[in-house]
């Protein structure tokens, strides 16, 4: 999905984010294509840099979040979840203009820390490496983007690794096993 946004292959990353949603959500059809529709409005509109629309994203994601609680009853307020999510893009569009501040990495951290606590109520200490995990992709992401972008590249397979960490720690947390 990152690669498909930071190209601007608005289509493929459509195509990513019905995956996605199908895959956590269910077999409403109809629920699945909103979802990934309201997810790639958000990221179009949060795309542009520096001329961006917050608001317009977070508007998305409220909404995204709203269809999440019709069908699982979570999160409580998907208002709250919605700003929790465009806090850490704001942190991350922060870290990626000042990459090596040990302040924005901070930021970052507790930024995706915050919003795990909050969509999967658990706590920060047990939500975190899952965050810091994600936090290292997102940096791999960040520099192949400084990089040029190549599809090639050889720093896409340690983002990938570095994202099948984070949820594979986030999932056990989740699931209360050993991680």
């Amino acid at each position: 999905m990152w690669v498909a946004y930071y190209r601007r292959r608005w289509s493929h990353l459509l195509a990513a984010l019905v995956r996605l949603v199908w895959l956590g959500s269910g077999k409403d059809l109809a629920q699945i294509l909103q979802g990934a529709w309201l997810m790639l409005r958000a990221a179009r509109l949060w795309a542009p840099f520096p001329d961006n629309d917050p608001d317009g994203a977070q508007a998305c994601m409220r909404e995204f979040y709203a269809l999440v609680k019709l069908r699982f009853g979570q999160p409580e307020d998907p208002s709250r979840a919605a700003s929790l999510e465009i806090d850490w893009w704001r942190a991350h569009r922060r870290r990626q203009y000042a990459p090596d501040s040990a302040e924005t990495g901070d930021e970052l951290v507790e930024s995706v820390t915050r919003l795990y606590c909050y969509l999967f109520g658990e706590t920060e200490a047990t939500v975190r490496t899952a965050a810091v995990h994600r936090v290292r992709a997102m940096d791999l992401s960040d520099q192949w983007v400084r990089e040029g972008r190549r599809t090639d590249s050889p720093l896409l397979p340690l983002e990938r690794a570095a994202l099948i960490r984070a949820y594979a720690a986030l999932l056990a947390v989740i699931r209360h096993e050993e991680p």
